[in-house]
């Protein structure tokens, strides 16, 4: 029995000894008056703590804020243990400065300063105490940005220049200049290297800035054969810098087709019409893309139209376009038209270009009693082309685009020249309301100007790809504006509908004609594993006609990715 009592008073002991050395230890921090003492408070600092060196090491760092907000001559006079778990800091702050006169003279740009500071002269600049810690930071960010990685920068020689303002020298401690030394594409090794040095930017050569290679490599993501996979990464050595981008190759190539059919309001019976549209992108990791369009409507019109862009010809900044259209009209006449720009990548969103457009037409007709006529035209052309993408949206891969061009030259038709100007518009927009809601706008705008006009070298528009419920191509002028609208509504990031409303004007002066048109319908389009899928029904109607169904149009559509 005395051997259990005594067992027990020890383990009484032990946990008595165990909650005594884990109990928390209370900081209480005072100056030498209440303001003093409120300024203390205003820090916010730590004031439990389960262990000794934590409560010490509080104590330090509130002496530091103390510093960084202007009380630089404050001290600890007196710390000491009030009671068993208490202790108490007192400071004397003494007097606070508010302002700093950094000297930088031939330490850094002027021009720099001005990030941080609304006060500076050729000498000095003037910053808020409060704030010094940052601006510095943010000026050695600037200068490593620079090609500078390694240097920082610190006062010396701090003084006081009166009750509320220092003055101190600004020092740079700075290693050589840093320039990329080499560039390692990681995950698509045959990126075409044209693209790094003309489309990014980033060459061999240029004074290394990460921010800035991060910023320029973000536009990957806009090509439509590559993405970024992570952001560049770059390994310094004792003698090099070799920056690292991360790129993944990914399907660019289209097939397009659609299938449209509609009742012949003469004949009363279903007309089919349709195309097969090839886009072959990025298969020889040049960036050259292949467009090939087949068309057959059911006027008996037939286009065929083949497109080759090359960018960045012999790793220059400039592109050449080359593109041939054939188009046949039942046996009435065919026109062939020839174009060939020179074009030159601004930047990433914006391209410009000259170049030349050559149309032959032959009239096929056997009778000379016809308004059909042979012609041939020459124009000198200038484009522009702004793009702006959204990528984080499958379905709406671009939100804004405007294509203009502008072409001057003349037509010769049975030996005698015409001077002629052609403008065409092609813009769209995308507004998006919120994560499910937008509205797109489309303005499709062409304008002949000439004396005269031939019926075969007027502009041809109608269909899925211009104004909805009408025949494709089965309207010529020249002059029309076309306007496409649709509410979309994203059921899920593969699945959406839309409403058609669409509306037209346009003047065929060989013909004396002048005219509105509306289209109205709705559709819906899918995002499969396949590509997209859209279906599109739509009733055009001219300005002073009724609407029938029966002039209505169903147009299917298929984009497929390989």
């Amino acid at each position: 029995m005395p051997e259990k009592k005594l067992l027990l008073q020890f383990a009484i002991w032990l946990l008595f000894t165990a909650n005594l050395f884990s109990q928390s230890l209370y900081l209480s921090a005072i100056g030498d008056n209440e303001n003093e003492t409120a300024v203390i408070d205003s820090l916010l600092y730590r004031k439990t703590f389960n262990d000794y060196q934590s409560l010490l090491q509080e104590v330090d760092t509130l002496k530091t804020r103390l510093n960084t907000i202007g009380y630089i001559e404050s001290e600890l006079k007196s710390f000491n243990k009030s009671n068993d778990s208490t202790y108490t800091a007192q400071f004397s702050l003494n007097n606070k400065y508010d302002y700093i006169h950094v000297y930088y003279k031939d330490v850094i740009d002027k021009k720099l300063l001005s990030l941080i500071s609304n006060s500076v002269t050729d000498d000095y600049f003037e910053v808020n105490i409060s704030n010094l810690e940052a601006s510095l930071n943010i000026l050695n960010t600037e200068i490593s940005n620079q090609g500078d990685p390694f240097s920082f920068l610190q006062l010396d020689e701090i003084s006081k220049k009166d009750t509320s303002t220092l003055s101190a020298n600004l020092v740079l401690s700075s290693k050589s200049q840093r320039f990329i030394d080499k560039i390692i594409v990681k995950g698509y090794e045959k990126f075409p290297k044209s693209y790094l040095r003309h489309y990014l930017n980033i060459k061999k050569g240029q004074t290394f800035n990460l921010s800035d290679i991060k910023n320029k490599s973000s536009v990957i993501n806009d090509l439509r054969f590559a993405n970024q996979i992570k952001d560049p990464e770059v390994l310094f050595t004792k003698d090099s810098t070799i920056l690292y981008v991360y790129i993944e190759k990914v399907k660019s190539n289209t097939f397009d087709g659609f299938l449209g059919f509609g009742t012949n309001t003469e004949t009363n019976k279903i007309e089919f019409d349709g195309y097969l549209n090839l886009n072959l992108t990025n298969n020889l990791n040049y960036g050259e893309s292949l467009k090939l369009l087949y068309k057959s409507d059911e006027n008996e019109q037939k286009t065929f139209d083949i497109n080759t862009t090359f960018p960045y010809i012999f790793r220059t900044p400039l592109g050449i376009d080359l593109n041939l259209n054939i188009f046949k009209r039942d046996s009435s006449f065919i026109n062939v038209s020839q174009k060939a720009k020179l074009f030159y990548q601004l930047n990433p969103n914006n391209q410009v270009s000259i170049g030349i457009h050559s149309i032959k037409s032959e009239n096929l007709l056997n009778s000379n009693v016809t308004t059909i006529t042979d012609f041939k035209s020459d124009y000198y052309t200038a484009n522009y082309i702004h793009t702006r993408p959204q990528n984080y949206n499958l379905l709406f891969p671009t939100n804004f685009l405007f294509d203009i061009t502008l072409g001057l030259g003349n037509r010769n038709s049975e030996g005698e020249d015409e001077r002629q100007t052609k403008v065409e518009l092609n813009t769209f927009k995308i507004f998006n309301l919120n994560d499910k809601n937008s509205f797109y706008s489309r303005l499709n705008f062409a304008y002949l100007d000439s004396n005269t006009y031939l019926e075969n070298e007027l502009f041809r528009f109608g269909g899925i790809n211009s104004i909805r419920g009408f025949e494709e191509n089965s309207l010529t002028a020249n002059l029309y504006t076309v306007l496409n609208t649709e509410y979309r509504y994203q059921l899920n990031n593969t699945l959406y509908v839309n409403s058609v409303i669409d509306a037209a004007y346009f003047e065929d002066n060989f013909n004396s004609i002048k005219e509105k048109l509306f289209g109205f319908g709705f559709g819906f389009g899918l995002l499969t594993n396949s590509g997209l899928f859209k279906l599109n029904y739509s009733v055009g109607k001219t300005e002073n006609q009724k609407f029938k169904f029966s002039n209505s149009k169903l147009h299917i559509s298929l984009s497929a990715n390989f």
